[in-house]
């Protein structure tokens, strides 16, 4: 139960991750230039860690969110409207 539990809470927190991100870049670009191929790594790294997460119990779930929520950052980071402003910001 407590396995179930956990993974449970680890996966609500990839979906909100990635909705908070989906959401961000949507207001940000539009549908125009949205970052679907960003937002296919993040589902897959979720998955992955969800899966992981699952086969490793030792795993605190503090951990888990911790990693995912550094890697949508990493994916954001990556995303046409953060290079922009980074471009503007040097230049």
């Amino acid at each position: 139960m407590k396995k179930t539990l956990a993974t449970t809470i680890v996966a609500a927190a990839v979906v909100l991750l990635t909705a908070t991100f989906s959401f961000a870049e949507y207001a940000a670009t539009g549908m125009a230039n949205f970052p679907f191929f960003q937002l296919g790594c993040l589902a897959v790294g979720g998955l992955i860690l969800v899966s992981l997460k699952r086969k490793y119990e030792k795993m605190y779930i503090g951990e888990a969110v911790g990693i995912f929520a550094l890697y949508t950052i990493l994916m954001a980071l990556f995303t046409n409207p953060v290079i922009d402003t980074v471009k503007t910001l040097v230049s």
